[in-house]
C-alpha cells in the first residue's frame, strides 16, 4: 500500500489552505463585480463625473452676482458708477428698475441679489463737497455671497473712479456708501443653515425611503404576490408614495420646529404656503427615489443611485456653495435639481416673508420636475412588470 502514498508528494503547510480559500473568494467576488455592470459602472464614472463637475463648478468666492441699480438721476457720475459695477468681478448689473417699489420687490423676489440707489441730485452733492450717500442693500440670507462682495464695494468703487473727472480731487472719499444687509442683518450662520437643512435631510431620507421599495420587494421575492393582484402600476407607486410623504411632512416640520426653538430661526412668510411647496418637493424626491428603484437589481444599486443623485443636489444647489458664484453651465445643471428649488423656497418665505407669487418660478419649477420624475417611475414600474 506504500505506492498509493507516495514519499514524494508535496506537503502542504497549514497557512496553505486559508490562503487558497480567500484567494478564490476574492477571485469569486471580482467575478461577480465584473458581472453586475451597473456597480462596476459606478465605481469608476461617479468619482470622474464628479471630480470634473465639482471641480469647475465650486467656487468660494462668488463673481458676477445679479445686482440691480436705480439711477434717479442719469448724471455723468451716475454712468461712470454704473460702469465701475459692470467692470467689476463680484457684481452684474441685471436690472434697472424705475421705482423703489419695483427694486424691493427685485431683491424680495430673490432675481437680485443686490440693490443699489443713486438718489437724484447726487453730482450736484458730489461736486459741492457735501458727501452724498449711495445705498446698496444687500440679500443676506446667503452670508457668504453678500459679505465678499460688500466688503469690496467701497475699495472697487474708489478705485474705478479715482480717475474720474466728476470726482473733486481730495483726500476724503467724495460720497459714502452706506451698506445695508437684509433679512439676515447680523450674518448668523444659523439663519442659513437651518431652511437649507430642511431641504437637504428630506432629499437624503425620501430617496432612500423609496429607491429600496421596489428592489426590496424583488430580493423577498414579493413582487409576485403584488402583480398577481388586481391593481395597476399608478396603484402600487401612489400606495408606495403616499405613507412616504407624511413621514417627510413630519420631518419637515420637526426640522423647522426644532429650527425655531433652538436656534431662534424666524419663519415670517405663510406657513400653508410653506407647507403646499414643501409637499411638492417631497413628492418629487420620493418619484426620483421610486424610479432608481426601478432601474436597480438590488438594494445596493438603490443605495449607489441615491448617493449619486444626492451629491450633486447638495453641492450644485447653493446650500455648501454660493449658487450664484458657480459658472453658468453648472447654474444651468443646478436649476435641474429639486433641492434648488426648494432652497429658495425654504430661506425666502422662512426668512423674507415672500409670497407664491414671488415664488412662482420655483414652484412651477418643482411642479414640472415631479411630473416628469412621475411618468419615468410609472414608466419603468411598467417595463419591470413586463
Amino acid at each position: 500500500m506504500t505506492h498509493l502514498f507516495p514519499s514524494h508528494a508535496p506537503r502542504r503547510l497549514p497557512g496553505d489552505g486559508f490562503r487558497r480559500k480567500t484567494w478564490a473568494m476574492m477571485i469569486k467576488e471580482f467575478i461577480q463585480l465584473k458581472r453586475d455592470r451597473v456597480s462596476f459602472a459606478m465605481i469608476i464614472v461617479i468619482p470622474l463625473v464628479q471630480l470634473t463637475l465639482f471641480g469647475y463648478a465650486i467656487n468660494t468666492t462668488p463673481r458676477d452676482l445679479p445686482t440691480a441699480v436705480l439711477m434717479q438721476e442719469r448724471s455723468d457720475l451716475a454712468r461712470s458708477i454704473l460702469a465701475a459695477l459692470q467692470n467689476t468681478k463680484y457684481f452684474k448689473v441685471t436690472e434697472l428698475p424705475a421705482t423703489e417699489t419695483e427694486l424691493d420687490k427685485l431683491l424680495a423676489s430673490g432675481k437680485v441679489l443686490f440693490a443699489i440707489e443713486i438718489p437724484a441730485n447726487f453730482e450736484r452733492a458730489v461736486r459741492r463737497g457735501d458727501k452724498p450717500a449711495m445705498l446698496v442693500e444687500a440679500d443676506a440670507t446667503d452670508p457668504v455671497a453678500a459679505a465678499s462682495a460688500l466688503s469690496s464695494l467701497g475699495q472697487l468703487l474708489q478705485t474705478a473712479l479715482a480717475h474720474d473727472r466728476e470726482i473733486p480731487n481730495g483726500a476724503a472719499p467724495p460720497f459714502e456708501i452706506r451698506t445695508h444687509a437684509r433679512y439676515n442683518p447680523a450674518g448668523v450662520t444659523q439663519l442659513n443653515i437651518v431652511p437649507g437643512l430642511v431641504g437637504t435631510i428630506l432629499t437624503m431620507t425620501m430617496l432612500i425611503f423609496t429607491a429600496l421599495s421596489v428592489t426590496r420587494e424583488k430580493e423577498r421575492g414579493t413582487m409576485e404576490n403584488l402583480l398577481s393582484m388586481p391593481i395597476t402600476p399608478v396603484e402600487i407607486m401612489l400606495g408606495k408614495i403616499v405613507p412616504y410623504v407624511i413621514v417627510g411632512f413630519v420631518q419637515a416640520a420637526l426640522i423647522i420646529g426644532i429650527g425655531v426653538l433652538l436656534f431662534g430661526v424666524p419663519v415670517v412668510g405663510n406657513l400653508g404656503v410653506l407647507a403646499a411647496l414643501s409637499t411638492l418637493f417631497i413628492a418629487t424626491n420620493l418619484s426620483i427615489g421610486y424610479t432608481f428603484s426601478t432601474v436597480a437589481q438590488n438594494q445596493l444599486q438603490a443605495m449607489q443611485m441615491t448617493i449619486m443623485w444626492f451629491l450633486p443636489n447638495i453641492l450644485l444647489s447653493g446650500f455648501l456653495f454660493p449658487f450664484a458664484g458657480m459658472p453658468k453651465w453648472a447654474q444651468y445643471a443646478g436649476e435641474s435639481l429639486p433641492l434648488t428649488h426648494y432652497l429658495r423656497i425654504t430661506r425666502s418665505i422662512m426668512l423674507k416673508g415672500s409670497s407664491l407669487i414671488d415664488l412662482r418660478y420655483d414652484a412651477v419649477a418643482l411642479f414640472i420636475l415631479m411630473l416628469i420624475a412621475m411618468t419615468i417611475a410609472v414608466r419603468r414600474f411598467r417595463r419591470t412588470l413586463d
